[in-house]
């Protein structure tokens, strides 16, 4: 089913965060992405300040190749970037797993992407490549769309969720384990006692929602 998912991105790993390093306390928001032959080329609003020239805001990053003013308005910047489709960020990976950007906020904290998949097996994908081009994003929430979720579904939290799509999907419950609870944690960025913790609360969600399905079926 259609899901959504919330992650973030520190501010200072995405190439757009350089103008908080001039303008601290501006907004960023990008309208929509157009992708072209060899680049990204998103439009994005930054609010929140007054200056002459907001394109010389933003330092030189080997992710940008141009930044044009398209409009403004007050304390408002219509911008364009194009983008090297080359350089390995979360914008070029949405490009390149297909995976639609729904919003995308920037603050001098973080970025805050939203994004939606056709099931979370899209989301995994993205998660997952993210990952291996050690693009350090964190999911926040994850949620379906349709508003009829399964008594599992509902039960688990996000975090337990994403441990064991993690887990599942790296072998740790293959005989014998792939990987690790201390390279899962890594990948997580948390403990391996976090991790376990998860995993044993997911795990016993499912098998209590499970056997009581099958309790009642019979």
């Amino acid at each position: 089913m259609a899901t959504e998912a919330t992650f973030t991105v520190p501010s200072d790993q995405f190439p757009l965060g350089t103008v908080f390093d001039q303008l601290p306390n501006v907004r960023v928001e990008l309208e929509r992405i157009v992708p072209a032959q060899n680049v990204v080329i998103p439009y994005f609003w930054v609010r929140g300040t007054e200056v002459t020239d907001i394109e010389g805001e933003f330092t030189e990053h080997p992710g940008v190749k141009s930044i044009r003013l398209v409009d403004s308005v007050d304390d408002e910047y219509l911008l364009r970037v194009e983008w090297a489709i080359d350089y390995d960020d979360v914008l070029t990976v949405l490009a390149e797993t297909g995976v639609p950007l729904i919003e995308a906020i920037g603050t001098n904290h973080q970025w805050t992407f939203e994004v939606r998949g056709d099931d979370r097996s899209d989301i995994v994908g993205f998660q997952r490549r993210c990952r291996e081009l050690d693009i350090p994003i964190t999911m926040t929430a994850l949620h379906a769309l349709t508003p009829v979720e399964t008594t599992t579904e509902a039960g688990l939290t996000d975090t337990q969720l994403e441990a064991l799509v993690l887990a599942y999907q790296r072998g740790y419950y293959e005989s014998p384990r792939q990987v690790t609870l201390e390279a899962l944690g890594e990948e997580l960025g948390i403990s391996q006692q976090a991790v376990g913790s998860r995993l044993r609360g997911g795990i016993k969600h499912v098998l209590g929602s499970t056997l009581s399905a099958l309790t009642v079926q019979s």
